[in-house]
């Protein structure tokens, strides 16, 4: 049993790398920082499982989600992240991950949802099960943010954040015109004219911090 941890801080790595080796004994372990790092470890071993974080340099964990269940879709993933589960854990979920776990509740969460996942289930907390619930006693009209794509809501986050077009474009590795593109997508599919519109909306809806 191999298991691939993919987080920019050892001190994180070796932390998750304890608690799964408390519940997998005899595994064996991988390490990776960035996007990069885990493609590279994939192609040169067979790995069971991949516990990666969301928030890694560079490409986002969402993007290398996507690119990791392109290249080997029967690979299960558990995205650990920082952001609320009302954020990301539902688009993490259709693009192919197995569970989301936020990193507060890793300790308690991890081994539980390596356990079932490694005998073929998947697993949610049980707060994002109460959610999910709760959303289907809510009106069927959905928040504007759920109708942009993966990407739109990432730009659409940064740009409500305050995050100059210039550094979106460089953490995404994309031109500033085409940050632009995305802009205007997001404001025509939101309605909005201005940041601050959509800064104000992503305050309300609990978007960012």
């Amino acid at each position: 049993m191999h298991i691939l941890i993919a987080d920019d801080h050892a001190v994180v790595r070796r932390g998750l790398r304890e608690i799964l080796d408390d519940a997998i004994p005899g595994a064996t372990f991988s390490e990776a920082g960035n996007g990069d790092e885990v493609m590279g470890q994939l192609g040169k071993s067979t790995i069971a499982l991949l516990v990666l974080d969301i928030n890694m340099p560079g490409r986002s964990g969402v993007d290398v989600l996507r690119d990791v269940k392109h290249a080997y879709p029967r690979l299960p993933v558990i995205i650990l992240s920082v952001h609320p589960e009302e954020q990301y854990a539902v688009r993490c979920l259709r693009a192919g991950a197995a569970a989301y776990i936020n990193k507060e509740s890793a300790s308690e969460e991890l081994a539980i949802a390596t356990k079932r996942i490694l005998s073929g289930g998947h697993y949610i907390s049980t707060s994002l099960a109460e959610k999910l619930i709760a959303n289907l006693d809510e009106p069927a009209d959905k928040p504007l943010h759920e109708s942009l794509s993966d990407r739109e809501h990432e730009v659409m986050k940064m740009i409500a954040a305050g995050v100059h077009l210039t550094e979106i474009g460089e953490r995404l590795h994309v031109s500033v015109k085409t940050v632009s593109s995305y802009r205007s997508r997001i404001m025509e599919k939101m309605h909005m004219k201005s940041n601050a519109e959509l800064t104000r909306y992503a305050m309300t809806h609990g978007l960012i911090d």
